[in-house]
């Protein structure tokens, strides 16, 4: 059996000295695919006092928070998710505290949240509420108060949600451990009971969270707390930890198709034709008999469709067929004109196969076979098409890895979209601990960033070292640095040769572009993909100074050795001159 994140959970919440209670709380338990997906959240929040909306603000907030975070994609991590959440609520307390109350301080509350995820918890917080662990008798808080004292009995909080339009929220990640108790409250708790109290109540009621949440509210009263008293107390009973035998044979309930032919029928598809085959896959041109009017407007065309079976070289491999699998996934949460869109099954399926769009057209590849040293309008044009692509990629958190021009296809309307999502990294499924290690995927050598072949993650800026190459490639007909053994990239010496040696057409202001898109070293790259297409489109006077400012050995180091080479040619001739005068 799968060992899955579970949890026992107890809160309990009081108005105590106050006629109000302003304080709120929740949690989220999901289960199965969003368990794993997206985990455990806790939540606590305390409306600020003298804000008006205080118990508004922190009740919505806590829901909000509980609801929003389950709506986000699945690709992204739960840093990112978070954030847009809190950003988002920040802004419409705010924004509705102006409006309603006239006042900064209308719609103002102190939030702390907890996500736990596979082996990790991600803890969120901003304002003066506490999340605190207990392990192993080790009691630690792991919030910092902001607080700003001004005298010993006056004090104000410096961050909260809503109390301003820009919002800076705290993020830690650790470990998580089996028997590890969260602690979360709210200052009506904490300020009025010591750490070391907590952590005797704690730990004598570890074993049931309740009756521990309970106590501990009760002491509050008991110490005179004047404020709403409210706490949460959540043990890790076990954490995630897939079974690989179970794993391997959810992968394996459908069998690998058979090598197909012509005329051949794989569930509703009935083969057309073989389009390509590797030692990892087979990809086939089929019509779809079931999905009557699904890809099509025309009900007398045939529903064409691209299916792709994995070789069966790989039946027992599955790191293999969750790559396989993987690429399905990731195709199905993505939603633009130029990226290839994955076909919804109407039927069941009885093998293992993915079934994408049939796009008529040519790749990127044999067009610039037949339009060699393309000029500046039309590399422009191409590149800012690719972008829009791996733009709706970058905002899932997904880095595609392997552009390349085999992966684009242009279809007969002149649209430029990218195929093949296998070697695509998620971020949000990178947080899931997994039975299956899958070595740094790298895509084709010669379009692969160098920091994948040191063993580093890739990032947004990898893919706009491809996009470079591909641009460079476009002008050119070759690559910026030679073709590239993927034995020996590692240890390559990359040194750019000017797109203007062998395209004198292309202005000097794109040269430069082109090269810092491909710059080895990524800090140096483009950091967001519109730099790049902005710098393609005019000259970046910035960017024109910097490189004259350059030793020519670093801006042009195939002209600094050919000076080098024809000063050393004439200091020859003069020696000779002079020896034979």
């Amino acid at each position: 059996m799968k060992k899955q994140l579970t949890i026992t959970l107890g809160q309990s919440t009081s108005a105590g000295a106050k006629p109000e209670n302003e304080d709120f709380y929740g949690a989220r338990i999901p289960d199965d695919a969003q368990l794993d997906n997206k985990g455990i959240s806790i939540a606590i929040a305390d409306g600020m006092s003298g804000s008006d909306g205080g118990k508004e603000a922190s009740e919505l907030s806590v829901t909000q928070f509980l609801t929003d975070y389950y709506s986000t994609p699945e690709s992204w991590t739960v840093k990112h998710a978070v954030n847009r959440i809190m950003s988002a609520l920040n802004s419409m307390l705010f924004s509705q505290g102006q409006k309603r109350y006239s006042s900064s301080k209308g719609l103002v509350t102190t939030f702390s949240a907890v996500v736990l995820k596979s082996q990790t918890a991600h803890l969120f917080h901003v304002g003066d509420t506490r999340i605190y662990r207990l392990r192993r008798g080790d009691f630690v808080q792991l919030t910092n108060d902001h607080r700003i004292w001004l005298s010993n009995d006056r004090e104000y909080l410096s961050r909260a949600l809503g109390i301003d339009i820009h919002l800076e929220i705290d993020y830690r990640r650790t470990p998580i451990e089996a028997g590890d108790l969260y602690f979360l409250s709210t200052d009506g708790i904490h300020d009025f009971i010591s750490d070391k109290e907590l952590n005797e109540h704690l730990s004598a009621h570890w074993n049931n969270p309740q009756k521990a949440s309970e106590v501990i509210l009760q002491a509050a009263l008991d110490n005179k707390s004047d404020d709403n008293i409210t706490c949460q107390v959540v043990r890790i009973d076990a954490i995630a930890k897939a079974n690989k035998k179970e794993f391997y044979e959810k992968l394996t309930r459908l069998p690998f198709p058979p090598d197909l032919t012509a005329g051949n029928i794989l569930d509703s598809f009935e083969i057309i034709r073989e389009l390509n085959a590797t030692s990892r896959s087979q990809v086939y041109l089929a019509e779809d008999t079931f999905n009557e009017g699904a890809y099509s407007g025309d009900d007398n065309e045939k529903k064409l469709v691209v299916i792709k079976t994995p070789s069966v070289n790989f039946e027992d491999d599955p790191a293999y067929i969750d790559l396989f699998l993987h690429e399905e996934w990731v195709a199905k949460r993505l939603d633009s004109p130029h990226l290839i869109k994955v076909c919804e099954l109407k039927h069941q399926r009885n093998f293992l196969y993915t079934a994408v769009e049939y796009i008529q057209g040519q790749t990127l590849k044999q067009w610039m076979a037949e339009n060699p040293k393309a000029n500046v309008t039309q590399v422009r044009g191409s590149i800012t098409q690719i972008v829009r692509g791996l733009r709706s990629m970058h905002r899932m958190e997904m880095i595609h890895q392997d552009i390349k021009p085999d992966n684009i296809i242009i279809d007969k309307n002149n649209t430029l979209i990218i195929i093949d999502f296998g070697s695509t990294k998620v971020s949000g499924l990178a947080e899931i601990q997994s039975v299956v290690e899958h070595n740094n995927i790298i895509g084709t050598a010669n379009y692969s960033a160098p920091e994948y072949f040191k063993g580093e993650q890739g990032t947004n800026r990898s893919d706009i070292y491809s996009l470079g190459v591909i641009a460079y490639e476009m002008f050119t007909g070759k690559l910026p640095y030679g073709e590239i053994s993927p034995e020996r990239a590692a240890n390559k010496t990359f040194i750019y040769t000017s797109i203007r040696e062998y395209n004198p057409l292309v202005p000097e202001w794109v040269d430069l572009a082109v090269r810092k898109a491909v710059q080895p070293n990524p800090a140096k790259r483009y950091s967001l993909l519109s730099e790049f297409v902005t710098d393609l489109s005019k000259p970046n006077n910035e960017l024109i100074s910097s490189n004259h400012a350059e030793p020519l050995m670093e801006r042009n180091p195939v002209m600094f050795w050919k000076m080098m080479a024809l000063i050393e040619f004439i200091l020859l001739l003069l020696a000779v001159f002079t020896i034979y005068k």
